[in-house]
């Protein structure tokens, strides 16, 4: 599961990065905002969550350029896939990830994988572990909110974390076409099964795999699967789908950080600052 992640690498980073060719370095171009968004509108995020705007790579043609070659471009989306067909946005911050095991197949998704398909760059994403005993206090009804330990998970290298997603264009029909907000631009993380091999960095007290944390995790992309991934030409489902295969292990490190990172009002660098061990005492 991707509940809260980590984005502060700044536009002009992002772009040479990925290679984006239009969106920079002044324009960002948003949802509802014709013309772009000024850069200097850019703040490190370090607590990310749902129904914020993030930043996407993908691939998609110019709007009126008259040319059908897709365009890589850095672009903001709002974090919680509409579907094109939905009546209403309403349930967007429930559709943060979908499954890579049926993403293919499900009708919030399936048209997106087919031909709108992007990157969400990140530092990395934050998970929470339960202790065994809390766990256990909570089946037996003797602990309603369980303690919980937030970690961090990041490549050990220090790479961009690249999560696939999916992007929709959703149309709201009680506004009128010239008004800002008639188009929303959505976006959804792809998770996958956590990794059970031990992680290139693990903590000194805690989990030694990603699957330790929580059996979900969102899904990297290596860097030689960005092209084929982000080209909407690209609709062979098999090809796809192969596409979503787990990256290599061995490449992630996790460490625990401070419990202020749960409240989404707390935003600073000090949400990323590693902790000797975890906060809450009961954990492993």
């Amino acid at each position: 599961m991707c509940g809260r992640y980590a984005s502060t690498r700044a536009p002009e980073d992002l772009a040479d990065l990925f290679g984006v060719e239009a969106g920079l370095p002044s324009l960002l171009p948003g949802p509802g905002t014709p013309g772009g968004v000024p850069e200097e509108s850019f703040a490190p995020d370090y607590n990310v969550a749902p129904t914020k705007e993030v930043f996407a790579v993908l691939d998609r043609p110019l709007k009126g350029s008259g040319d059908p070659r897709p365009v890589r471009q850095l672009r903001r989306l709002k974090w919680g896939l509409v579907p094109a067909w939905a009546k209403s946005p309403e349930g967007a911050a429930r559709m943060i990830n979908a499954r890579a095991e049926t993403v293919h197949e499900k009708p919030s998704y399936r048209r997106a994988f087919a031909t709108r398909r992007c990157i969400l760059p990140a530092d990395g994403y934050y998970e929470w572990v339960t202790g065994k005993e809390e766990r256990e206090l909570e089946v037996e009804g003797r602990r309603k909110r369980p303690r919980k330990q937030p970690y961090f998970v990041t490549p050990a290298d220090g790479s961009v974390f690249a999560m696939a997603g999916l992007y929709e264009f959703w149309r709201d029909r009680t506004l009128p076409d010239d008004h800002p907000q008639a188009w929303w631009a959505t976006c959804s993380v792809i998770t996958t099964e956590a990794e059970t091999s031990p992680l290139a960095v693990a903590p000194v007290e805690g989990p030694g795999a990603l699957a330790d944390i929580h059996p979900r995790m969102p899904l990297m992309l290596t860097r030689d699967r960005w092209d084929a991934w982000l080209d909407p030409r690209h609709d062979d489902p098999d090809l796809l789908r192969g596409l979503l295969a787990a990256p290599p292990g061995g490449l992630m490190r996790a460490y625990p950080v401070s419990t202020a990172v749960s409240n989404v009002r707390n935003n600073g660098p000090e949400l990323l600052k590693e902790l000797a061990g975890p906060e809450e005492g009961t954990l492993f």
